[in-house]
């Protein structure tokens, strides 16, 4: 496995992170990635500002339709970053 590949794979645990969707062992695994690859670690910071941010500005909750379809369009934009 390349480090983009492992990067990669990494960038779409860092948003399951966020949201708190991984288990003990998960969480661990990925905040030592984390400590060990700065690219990863401002990617983590990025989307942990932009998560606040969008938080604070919106007060409602999305529908669960709408949380689905942008989970896939993340989803496809990953697999495009990492065909790439």
């Amino acid at each position: 496995m390349t480090s983009d590949e492992t990067c990669a794979e990494f960038l779409e645990r860092i948003v399951c992170l966020l949201d708190n969707e991984l288990d003990g062992s998960e969480v661990a695994e990925v905040k030592a990635h984390l400590e060990e690859c700065a690219p990863c670690l401002q990617s983590y910071d990025l989307q942990r500002t932009v998560k606040a941010l969008v938080q604070r500005s919106c007060m409602e909750h999305a529908p669960e339709s709408l949380r689905q379809r942008v989970r896939v369009q993340i989803q496809q934009i990953q697999v495009t970053y990492t065909e790439s």
